[in-house]
């Protein structure tokens, strides 16, 4: 009697966990397409990119300065006594470091800039995925992320609707 309470507890548990497993809705979202994708992404990039061509153009500068006074050291070696030649390189030297420095403070500024840029996106981008998932009703939303989601159905796929849902919200706020 024992066996057959447990066997039909245990049958219960099952049907009743494969009836909520019916009602599972799974969607994934590919984040990394969203964010390359959608307007905001977009523009965060296009706004990095002149970020990073105004920082180029300074540090070709520097360059350039640094390369004319190497040929200045070059050419004068010879004619330049020994105090005035040490305080040429002197001065290269110094530029050598701030030049340096200025490569890596515009590499760091950078890097800060994108990193602001996409937090802020990702922060929409993961509002409207819980607004689909709630009036969707989703059970679960998973990143398509390489090594996280090995395999799923693109009927399942969400990213073209979350792009499209950020781009039409996007443009309500201006």
């Amino acid at each position: 009697m024992k066996r057959i309470t447990v066997f039909v507890f245990m049958f219960l548990f099952l049907l009743s966990f494969s009836t909520q497993a019916a009602e599972l809705k799974i969607a994934v979202v590919d984040l990394q397409k969203a964010l390359n994708e959608s307007e905001g992404g977009k523009n965060a990039k296009k706004s990095l990119e002149e970020l990073i061509k105004s920082k180029q153009k300074v540090i070709d500068e520097k360059g350039k300065e640094i390369e004319k006074l190497k040929d200045e050291i070059d050419k004068q070696s010879a004619v330049l006594s020994k105090d005035a030649l040490q305080k040429k390189q002197d001065e290269l030297d110094k530029k050598m470091r701030e030049y340096r420095r200025l490569v890596q403070d515009s590499q760091e500024e950078v890097k800060k800039k994108e990193s602001e840029l996409t937090s802020e996106i990702l922060k929409d981008l993961a509002k409207i995925i819980e607004k689909i998932g709630r009036e969707e009703k989703f059970t679960l939303i998973l990143e398509k992320a390489k090594g996280v989601v090995l395999f799923h159905d693109s009927a399942i796929d969400i990213t073209e609707k979350v792009i499209e849902r950020y781009n039409k919200e996007i443009k309500g706020q201006k």
